[in-house]
């Protein structure tokens, strides 16, 4: 399966936290078994590296970008400049009195000791003139664009051949994921929703330059998601809302044939749904929740033995019956109800596959319960 991630390499915490060993042929062993280190899908195939460490790419040597702070993309590291509470660089810098060590306002206004040396907190201030040097570390970071050195420098390194530095626009966008990210599974919303701005702002720009192709459209679509994410877990309601339909108008530009992409392009207008829902805009909710449950059919047509297509196509059942049964059409909402329910009911799930058979029994009891709700009222009436 092909993901919508746009920025797929992206490393997770408790994917890196484990100590790994490479040996001479550049193999890491995980667990005792020997896996190959993953390769950069923009890097180039013909790449060999000399004894003075720079690589040759079609020919020409090129010398690999390093971060001095030692953050990249690729591995899960801490740097100076990050904060060690939500693990993503610092956002709203502030200082802990006495103690002076410094955190992301969001993440050290939860405690009362300081973190890292247990002193107690007196007050916080904020440090702007660090933030001040994050915020033009990051806008800084993997813009290096240099077709060539001095020739008294690196360029000695080949014998006075020239040095070509890589272009590492790619690096940017993953980097700026990974620090949102991060940010966001600590709830540092403020932080992650700057973040992806920045990489929105960064692929809005390529598009203006090389036009909207598919992978350009497919990584805005993915990113304006995770904005509204952020939005509505900040209770934006209307901005993610706004952010969503974003998302939407990008990924409803790509071939459907992509599975992640359908997907995500389901749940983001479902997610529209909601936020209509729950403001009393039972008929616009309606709308959206039927245009997800379009695509999903589309999709399970297409693939009619993928267990999570017929789950998706279950729960957005479900949606589209429960705002039917809110507005009044209840006979249309049971007949939706019942149809679900048959296809949960028919799905066969390996044994492997427990969180799908979670996911198939709540939605399940969901539905009884509505047609439970709907037998008791008929027998009382």
């Amino acid at each position: 399966m092909k993901p919508v991630c746009p920025f797929v390499k992206v490393a997770r915490p408790d994917e890196a936290s484990s100590k790994k060993s490479t040996d001479k042929h550049a193999v890491e062993e995980a667990d005792g078994k020997p896996t190959v280190s993953p390769k950069c899908p923009f890097a180039s195939s013909k790449q060999s590296t000399d004894k003075y460490g720079v690589e040759e790419a079609d020919g020409k040597p090129t010398v690999s970008p390093k971060c001095p702070f030692g953050y990249d993309s690729q591995t899960f590291k801490l740097g100076p400049l990050s904060c060690l509470i939500c693990q993503a660089l610092l956002f709203d810098t502030s200082r802990c009195v006495p103690c002076s060590h410094v955190f992301c306002k969001v993440c050290i206004s939860r405690f009362n000791d300081c973190p890292l040396c247990g002193a107690d907190i007196d007050k916080i201030e904020s440090d702007k003139n660090l933030q001040d040097v994050v915020d033009r570390f990051i806008e800084g970071h993997a813009r290096i664009k240099r077709s060539q050195v001095d020739s008294d420098k690196e360029g000695e390194v080949r014998e006075n051949k020239m040095v070509i530095y890589e272009d590492v626009s790619f690096e940017r966008g993953s980097f700026l994921l990974q620090q949102a990210m991060r940010a966001f599974r600590a709830q540092n919303f403020e932080s992650a929703k700057s973040r992806l701005s920045l990489c929105a702002e960064d692929i809005r720009g390529e598009i203006e330059t090389t036009g909207s192709t598919s992978e350009l459209c497919s990584q805005l679509g993915a990113v304006l998601g995770m904005l509204g994410d952020c939005c509505r877990a900040m209770g934006d309601a209307g901005s993610a809302v706004i952010y969503f339909e974003e998302s939407v108008e990008f990924l409803g530009k790509l071939p459907r044939d992509d599975m992640e992409i359908t997907h995500t392009l389901s749940v983001s207008l479902n997610k529209i749904g909601d936020l209509k829902y729950y403001d009393g805009q039972l008929e616009a909710a309606r709308d959206y929740y039927v245009r997800s449950l379009n695509i999903r059919r589309d999709v399970m047509k297409r693939l009619p033995t993928v267990p999570s297509q017929i789950l998706d196509v279950a729960v957005s059942l479900a949606k589209v019956a429960d705002a039917d049964k809110v507005v009044g059409n209840e006979d249309t909402a049971l007949d939706r109800f019942h149809e679900a329910i048959q296809l949960l009911e028919s799905l066969t799930l390996k044994a492997e596959e427990t969180s799908l058979e979670q996911r198939r029994l709540s939605v399940l009891d969901f539905l009884k319960s509505q047609i439970e709700e709907k037998e008791k009222q008929n027998t009382a009436a």
